[in-house]
C-alpha cells in the first residue's frame, strides 16, 4: 500500500488513497521531465497546518522513474527563502493517514440466555548552481522569466521563478531541458495573473547518492499569505481523468472547510455484513464512488474531523508533540494537544466538475465526525432458553437489513451479497427444554 505525499495551498504533492489504488492521480503542481522520460504521480496527499495567515505545507512525491529525470513545478504565493524550506520525515504522512482513515469496528453479541446489561454497548537530475548562474541573461529577459532565488534543501536543488507570461515560462523551461506536459501554458496563465511565483525542485544526484536515499523525501515550506487555496487545476496536467486528493488540514480552531464547493460527510455509522472486513478496501472504494456520483461529482467529502487529543475508536494513536511538530504544527501548547484539530477531506475531481482551485477557511466548529463502519457478530454458542428463538429471528432481520444497506451504498448485486452471508439458522426452542432444565 503506497503512502503519503503532501502539500497544499499553492503547491502540492502527491496524493495517496488510504487503500491501494493503481490509477494515475495528479496533484496541484505538475511533474516535468527531460527527453522522453515518463513521469506520473499515482496519488496525492496534502498536509496544511495553518493559523491565521501562517501556513506550513508538506509536499511529498510518489514519483515513478529515475531520480535524475525528476523535476517538480508548483505555484507558490511568495518568494521563498532558504530557511523557509525544509526536508521532512516521510512517515509523518503515514501517521496522519493511519490516525484519520475510515475505520471498521466490530462488536460481538452476548449470549441471549445470559444477558449482560451495560450502557454504551454500541457507541454511536539536476544542473549545478554554477551552471544556473551562467544562464543566458538576454534569453531570460526576452522570455520574461526571472530566477528570484536559488538554494539547496537536503537532496534537492531549488529555483524560485517569476514570469511575465505563461508562453515565456513554458519556453524557458523547454530551453532549459524540461519536457512540459501538453497544455501547461494555458493552465499556468491564471497563476501568473495572480502574481504567484513558481517553485522548481530537482534532485541533486551527488547528494542523493552519498546519503544512500531509497526514495525522495517530502519538502516542507513555511510562509505567510492571506490566500488559503489549493491549485488543483494545474495538477490536472499530469492526471488522466478523475483524480483523488486527500487533504489533512491542521488548525488550532476547529474544522477547516472548502468555501467554493459543497462539502458533505461520507456515509458513516452503518451496520454491514460480517464478510466486509475481508473486503473493506473494495467496499469503501465502491461506496465512495457511488456517493461521489450521487452528489453530481461536484462535492468534497469529510472523512474525519476530530480533536487530536483523543479518538474513539482509535484507528491509530494520536500524534504526539514531536510528530505534530514534524507535521508542521507551529502553535503547540506544551501541556496538551487540545488546540490541534484535524480535518480530513477527500476530493475526487476533474476539469469538468472542478473548474476552480479549492479555497478554504478556518472555522470554530469543533463537531466530531468519523467514517465508521460497524460489524456485529451474532452469538455462536449454545443457547438454551426461550429467548433464543426470538434472538435468532432478530439476527436474521438484522442480516437482511445489513445486506440492503450494503447494496444501497455500493451498488453491488444484492444476490451476490446474499451468497456471502452466513445467515443465522432459526431453530425454535422445544417447549419442554425449559421444563427439564429447571
Amino acid at each position: 500500500m503506497k503512502k503519503f505525499k503532501a502539500l497544499f495551498c499553492f503547491l502540492i504533492a502527491t496524493v495517496f488513497f488510504f487503500f491501494s489504488q493503481q490509477s494515475a492521480w495528479a496533484f496541484c503542481g505538475f511533474y516535468v521531465a527531460k527527453a522522453d522520460s515518463k513521469l506520473y504521480n499515482q496519488a496525492s496527499q496534502v498536509i496544511i497546518a495553518r493559523d491565521g495567515e501562517r501556513t506550513v505545507l508538506t509536499m511529498a512525491n510518489d514519483y515513478q522513474g529515475d531520480v535524475k529525470d525528476f523535476a517538480l513545478v508548483v505555484p507558490v504565493p511568495v518568494i521563498l527563502q532558504e530557511d523557509q524550506v525544509n526536508v521532512g520525515n516521510p512517515k509523518i504522512i503515514e501517521r496522519l493517514d493511519s490516525f484519520s482513515a475510515p475505520r471498521l469496528v466490530e462488536y460481538f453479541d452476548p449470549n441471549p440466555c445470559q444477558p449482560v446489561y451495560y450502557d454504551g454497548m454500541m457507541p454511536s537530475a539536476a544542473p549545478r548552481q554554477n551552471a544556473l548562474e551562467r544562464r543566458n541573461e538576454t534569453q531570460k529577459n526576452a522570455l520574461g522569466v526571472t530566477i528570484e532565488n536559488q538554494f539547496s534543501a537536503g537532496e534537492y536543488d531549488i529555483l524560485i521563478l517569476s514570469a511575465k507570461d505563461s508562453d515565456g515560462l513554458e519556453k524557458w523551461l523547454k530551453i532549459n531541458g524540461y519536457k512540459i506536459p501538453r497544455g501547461a501554458s494555458a493552465l499556468l496563465r491564471p497563476y501568473i495573473r495572480q502574481k504567484l511565483k513558481f517553485f522548481v525542485a530537482k534532485v541533486n544526484l551527488d547528494k542523493f547518492a552519498n546519503e544512500g536515499f531509497q526514495s525522495l523525501r517530502p519538502l516542507m515550506m513555511a510562509f505567510e499569505s492571506p490566500k488559503f487555496m489549493l491549485p488543483i487545476r494545474l495538477g490536472m496536467i499530469n492526471g488522466k481523468g478523475e483524480q483523488d486528493l486527500i487533504i489533512y488540514l491542521l488548525s488550532p480552531q476547529g474544522q477547516t472547510e472548502i468555501t467554493n464547493y459543497r462539502t458533505v460527510k461520507v456515509p458513516s455509522d452503518v451496520e454491514l455484513p460480517e464478510f466486509i472486513p475481508n473486503e473493506f478496501s473494495n467496499f469503501y472504494k465502491s461506496m465512495f464512488t457511488k456517493s461521489y456520483q450521487k452528489e453530481g461529482k461536484k462535492v468534497a467529502f469529510v472523512e474525519y474531523a476530530w480533536n487530536m487529543a483523543n479518538c474513539d475508536p482509535c484507528a491509530a494513536n494520536p500524534l504526539n508533540q514531536e510528530e505534530l511538530k514534524e507535521a508542521g504544527v507551529f502553535w503547540l501548547n506544551p501541556s496538551s494537544r487540545n488546540n490541534v484539530f484535524i480535518s480530513r477531506l477527500h476530493v475526487r475531481y476533474d476539469r469538468e466538475h472542478f473548474p476552480e482551485d479549492l479555497r478554504f477557511q478556518e472555522t470554530a466548529n469543533r463537531q466530531l465526525f468519523q467514517g465508521r463502519y460497524i460489524i456485529r457478530h451474532p452469538y455462536q454458542g449454545e443457547m438454551k432458553c426461550d429467548a433464543a428463538s426470538e434472538y435468532q429471528k432478530q439476527v436474521r432481520k438484522r442480516q437482511e437489513a445489513e445486506i440492503q444497506t450494503l447494496a444501497n451504498l455500493t451498488g453491488w448485486n444484492i444476490n451476490d451479497i446474499r451468497k456471502k452471508v452466513n445467515f443465522m439458522e432459526v431453530t425454535p426452542t422445544p417447549w419442554w427444554r425449559r421444563l427439564w432444565n429447571e
